[in-house]
């Protein structure tokens, strides 16, 4: 029985912390299109890991262009039918370009973006997932993908700083915060039909979960 869901659902946070594998299981759960970010097609990213600062402008212009691309066929008239789960925020591509690229290269693609982007689908409700440092880490390696074994400390600290910034004002659909750490959304079908029921049951606002505690409500 497929239960109802959001018409359009995104789960985001930092790199290593598992949306991709609650995005596909949510999607399995709801019966629904899965909208996913695909790193491994830009051709800049490995070298980008390598050496970011020669390599951020094309990186990020592909993976918005990419984005675009994808979110452009989901316009609020689209959808009724069918429902969608997704992987990434559109805006999340300022976050990483205001971490990654100098005062010059930031301007221009500021730029960009303020022309390219328009008319795009919000989705109703964002999953945010968060994780400690040290689990991120592990987890980064554990999934043991090539161009991510360059990842450094400070580079996954400041993002996850970025993120909680980020969200701290984001008011633009329900938010439900999730505290991954002692979760194993890949291998645990308690741990997922946790965080499931808490998705089902979601109302407006914002919202915490923290596994093993009362779900904080503001």
């Amino acid at each position: 029985m497929v239960a109802e869901a959001p018409r359009y659902l995104v789960v985001e946070g930092p790199i290593g912390v598992g949306k991709t594998t609650l995005a596909r299981r949510l999607a399995a759960s709801f019966g629904s299109e899965l909208v996913l970010e695909m790193p491994q097609d830009n051709p800049f990213l490995a070298r980008f890991y390598q050496d970011r600062t020669a390599s951020a402008l094309p990186t990020q212009l592909y993976f918005l262009f990419q984005r675009l691309e994808q979110l452009r066929g989901l316009r609020q008239g689209d959808l009724f039918e069918p429902v969608r789960v997704g992987d990434y925020l559109l805006e999340k591509d300022r976050i990483f370009a205001r971490l990654t690229l100098g005062p010059e290269e930031l301007e221009l693609y500021e730029k960009i973006y303020r022309q390219v982007v328009s008319d795009l689908p919000r989705p109703d409700l964002v999953v945010y997932l968060q994780a400690p440092l040290e689990v991120l880490l592990q987890r980064i390696r554990r999934r043991g993908i090539d161009y991510e074994r360059n990842i450094d400390e400070r580079y996954l600290q400041r993002l996850c700083n970025a993120y909680v910034r980020f969200f701290h004002d984001y008011q633009e659909a329900p938010l439900l915060i999730v505290n991954t750490e002692s979760l194993d959304l890949a291998g645990s079908d308690e741990d997922y039909r946790m965080l499931l029921e808490r998705v089902r049951s979601m109302p407006a606002g914002r919202h915490y979960f923290n596994p093993g505690r009362l779900a904080l409500e503001v």
